[in-house]
């Protein structure tokens, strides 16, 4: 899939036409996932590119200031000297902020779709606790069931606790485990349970939840990212 580049719309050659087909070549893609609901990474892509090109129209100083995660690797001296030209230089200026004009107005109803995709996903996830709950929730199981998929997707999970300097949030880790085949008899969530802490001793207790959806949704990009989301606000309303 063609990207686009945190700093694409300052990128020479600056044309307004060159960056339109750019842009919306990027989007006509995006477009197209949306299309199969495959929501990651796009959606958080589509956010990144959108805050960036508000954060440079607002605060014109520095680049570093504008993109302070994706410049990490690039030669910030070589990027503010460039960045001092295109700023000395109106007409450029004027070029880059009808670019920035045109690319928010097409990126807008681009994110609210995806969150249209995003809420829709949600309001068809239901969870559920598998067992009895430990005292130490953070650390288990999450089977995910897909739709019509007979398939139980197993993933271990860890729940950590970032703070930054303003806030705290929770963030999720998972690892895909096994698969086990939906029967009304056997490999019930209980009995899946049963089974994972017999072969996995290194659990000897853990917390297993259960997201399933009524939907058949594509996994690694949909139903896996909001099933991980549903997890940590189900943990994180426990305490």
């Amino acid at each position: 899939m063609q990207t686009l580049n945190a700093n694409w719309f300052i990128e020479m050659p600056i044309d307004f036409e060159h960056k339109q087909y750019q842009l919306l070549a990027y989007l006509q893609q995006i477009n197209a996932r949306f299309n199969r609901t495959q929501l990651y990474p796009n959606l958080n892509d589509l956010v990144f590119h959108y805050n960036n090109l508000k954060k440079f129209k607002s605060d014109k100083t520095t680049l570093e200031s504008s993109f302070p995660v994706r410049l990490s690797n690039i030669d910030l001296q070589a990027v503010e000297i460039t960045y001092e030209k295109i700023v000395n230089d109106d007409a450029m200026m004027q070029e880059i902020e009808q670019i920035i004009h045109f690319a928010t107005e097409k990126i807008k109803p681009a994110i609210k779709e995806g969150r249209e995709i995003h809420d829709f996903v949600e309001r068809h996830l239901a969870i559920s606790e598998v067992g009895m709950r430990p005292l130490y929730p953070f650390h288990g199981y999450l089977l995910l069931r897909n739709g019509d998929d007979r398939g139980v997707r197993v993933y271990e999970y860890q729940v950590t606790l970032f703070e930054s300097q303003h806030e705290k949030y929770r963030g999720i880790h998972t690892t895909y485990i096994t698969r086990y085949e939906r029967h009304f008899v056997y490999n019930t969530p209980e009995s899946i349970r049963k089974d994972l802490i017999h072969t996995r001793r290194q659990l000897p207790n853990p917390a297993v939840y259960q997201v399933e959806s009524d939907i058949t949704f594509p996994v690694e990009n949909t139903l896996l990212p909001l099933a991980k989301k549903t997890l940590v606000k189900a943990i994180s309303a426990l305490n």
